[in-house]
């Protein structure tokens, strides 16, 4: 008779759906969740317009990570410098990240821009309230949005605020202080690379003075007359000693002239290293900040909040939400019956489940049916049934007869009307009949 879907639970009981009663209860209050979810949608549209516009001004940055110096790809020390950089961090722009949201960087900002806390809710003051922010408190700040661009070496910076032209200011406050850090940075690290490097220069050079003085032997040319020497060798015992020396002097000279050619090799390459840092140094005022995206401010138009299309969205989702609790809070509230309060087996339409029912009726033939009606009885339906000896009619109600007639009955068919039975006094003879271990067979609205 009515459409139902079956699901078994763990339990082992069955949990029954009446798609129809969920589908008519929901189509007899229609008028309401049209009035809610209209109401709930303009409201939501209304406020795009009422609330307080806020606008976002961003930035990106393209750090050049590899040297100290703008000029890295014509340095021969740069991909020495940029390897091990990479080795020591998977982001490459962690700790630029770090230096733009340090005190270093923030702190400035804060104050060139009088950044202060407010009052509690814009009316309660705190102990707070007129001190400059915290750096802390701004980094958390939903206004403020600092990240690196996936897979790039790009930092996006961006401030959202109601003053357009506030959020303009911090952001190119963020910049400038970046970059004037990344200035003292780039000067303190090139001023410390020369010195290093001269220093083991000057050393180098003292060590190959060092050698050249202490050079002994002989030179190669000074072999080239000792041939006739080297025959007596083989007659006396005085050759023999001075070809000997002649070796000793000659291996000393051999062994001096590599040393010297190594400490050359070093002097040589400490000298291009130390030019390279001069370079750097003189450079150092440059940055390797470059700013790909310039700040503007946005034109009054250009707000980025409230949006209309996203106000719209969630009026229709809140909306459809706030239409389905008002019609499930009609259904529990009504004094009248409602679909809620019905129970599984529900006849909505007699005329079209006649036949159905009149089945039910002759397959129970010697059983007791009582015909329980919340509203009076209809004289049209009373001679409908007339023909069935197993039925008895009985206006029901909180009184004795009633009990005693349900007492004397096998099963219970209630007849009730919605909108007009009260729902209080259908629970109560629902309980009754309940109480009564009698079964309802059928609910049959009229």
């Amino acid at each position: 008779m009515e459409e139902q879907i079956k699901q078994t639970v763990d339990y082992g009981e069955d949990f029954n759906i009446d798609i129809k009663k969920i589908f008519l209860m929901f189509w007899s209050r229609r008028f309401l969740m049209i009035k809610i979810f209209v109401a709930t949608l303009a409201f939501f549209i209304a406020i795009t317009f009422v609330m307080k516009k806020m606008w976002v001004v961003d930035s990106n940055l393209y750090v050049n990570k590899s040297n100290s110096t703008n000029f890295s790809e014509v340095n021969p020390f740069a991909i020495e410098e940029l390897g091990i950089g990479i080795i020591q961090s998977k982001d490459p722009l962690a700790d630029e990240l770090e230096l733009i949201k340090s005190p270093l960087v923030l702190q400035k900002v804060i104050e060139e821009n009088d950044l202060r806390y407010k009052k509690f809710l814009g009316i309660i003051p705190t102990k707070k309230t007129g001190e400059y922010l915290s750096v802390a408190s701004f980094i958390k700040s939903k206004k403020l949005g600092i990240e690196t661009k996936s897979g790039t070496s790009i930092i996006s910076i961006s401030y959202k605020n109601k003053d357009k032209e506030l959020a303009y200011n911090v952001v190119n406050s963020i910049i400038k202080n970046y970059i004037e850090l990344h200035k003292e940075i780039n000067s303190e690290k090139s001023k410390s690379d020369k010195k290093i490097i001269e220093t083991e220069y000057q050393k180098a050079k003292a060590d190959l003075r060092q050698k050249v003085s202490a050079a002994g032997g002989l030179p190669n040319a000074s072999l080239t007359g000792t041939g006739q020497l080297a025959a007596m060798s083989a007659f006396s015992r005085s050759a023999q000693s001075a070809i000997s020396n002649l070796r000793g002097q000659y291996l000393a000279s051999e062994k001096s002239r590599v040393e010297i050619g190594e400490e050359e090799a070093k002097v040589t390459q400490l000298a291009s290293k130390l030019e390279w840092a001069k370079m750097v140094e003189e450079m150092s005022d440059s940055s390797k900040v470059l700013v790909i995206k310039e700040p503007t401010i946005p034109r009054d138009w250009e707000y980025a909040s409230p949006n209309l299309m996203i106000n719209t969205i969630v009026g229709v989702i809140m909306g459809a939400i706030f239409a389905f609790l008002a019609v499930i809070i009609s259904e529990v509230r009504d004094k009248k019956l409602t679909y809620m309060n019905l129970g599984e087996n529900i006849i909505y339409d007699l005329e079209k489940e006649f036949k159905s029912f009149c089945a039910y009726l002759i397959t129970n033939k010697n059983k007791k049916i009582l015909f329980a009606f919340c509203v009076d009885v209809p004289t049209a339906l009373s001679d409908k049934f007339k023909p069935f000896a197993n039925i008895s009619f009985i206006q029901a109600g909180i009184s004795d007869s009633f009990s005693t007639a349900i007492q004397n009955s096998d099963e219970i068919v209630l007849f009730a009307k919605l909108g007009q039975t009260q729902s209080e006094d259908y629970k109560i003879i629902k309980n009754m009949i309940k109480e009564n271990n009698k079964q309802i067979s059928y609910e049959v609205l009229i």
